[in-house]
């Protein structure tokens, strides 16, 4: 009887996505610092509207 592990695949996939996430959060740091005017999210509509007026 043969027996299949797809351990070394899960392992795989956890790496990719833990890689992954390390590259996205690296950019979203970078972003955030170059972008230093809207701090969160609740400021930006509040600017826009503000340039709008």
């Amino acid at each position: 009887m043969k027996t299949y592990t797809k351990a070394a695949t899960s392992k795989l996939v956890n790496r990719f996505d833990n890689e992954l996430k390390k590259l996205l959060m690296g950019d979203l740091r970078s972003f955030r610092e170059s972008n230093q005017f809207v701090t969160s999210n609740k400021q930006a509509p509040v600017n826009q509207q503000l340039k709008a007026a």
